[in-house]
């Protein structure tokens, strides 16, 4: 009996290891974004019932399994204590150097507001560099402004 969905991410995690699957793989299968397929792989997002069906059939998992993936999930993965993990901690970092040089660029372009976390996209690649490859992250959210009432 599973009782909660981080379960259902080690079932994920342990059968990509055990079968050498690449995220890049799981998204063709889901028909998203290696992004976000990840994001709802590891319990961020909730899958339609044929996603969650193909991503059954890829990693072997129950029933019970595929019903959990279908679940609006408990939102954030990082516990509340600053992150130990190296690559996690400088996304942690990144955030306290440049937050608040985001906040008031947003905030002088768009006006008082935020970038959504939920009309989101995001695309992650590699990009060649002979003093060592760079990671390039393209974030893309959508402007809501506070509103007066």
């Amino acid at each position: 009996m599973i009782t909660n969905r981080s379960q259902v991410t080690e079932m994920i995690q342990s059968a990509k290891v055990r079968k050498g699957i690449k995220w890049s793989q799981v998204a063709e299968v889901v028909g998203q974004s290696k992004e976000w397929s990840t994001a709802a792989c590891l319990g961020q997002m909730a899958m339609t019932k044929e996603q969650a069906s193909a991503v059954g059939e890829l990693f072997e998992l129950t029933d019970e399994a595929i019903a959990w993936l279908q679940i609006a999930p408990y939102k954030g993965s990082l516990p509340t204590d600053v992150p130990t993990d190296p690559l996690i901690y400088r996304w942690y970092e990144l955030v306290n150097v440049y937050g608040t040089t985001l906040k008031e660029l947003i905030h002088e372009e768009f006006g008082d507001g935020i970038m959504s976390a939920i009309d989101f996209s995001m695309d992650l690649q590699r990009e060649n560099d002979p003093k060592g490859d760079r990671v390039s992250v393209v974030m893309s959210g959508k402007f809501l402004p506070y509103k007066m009432y």
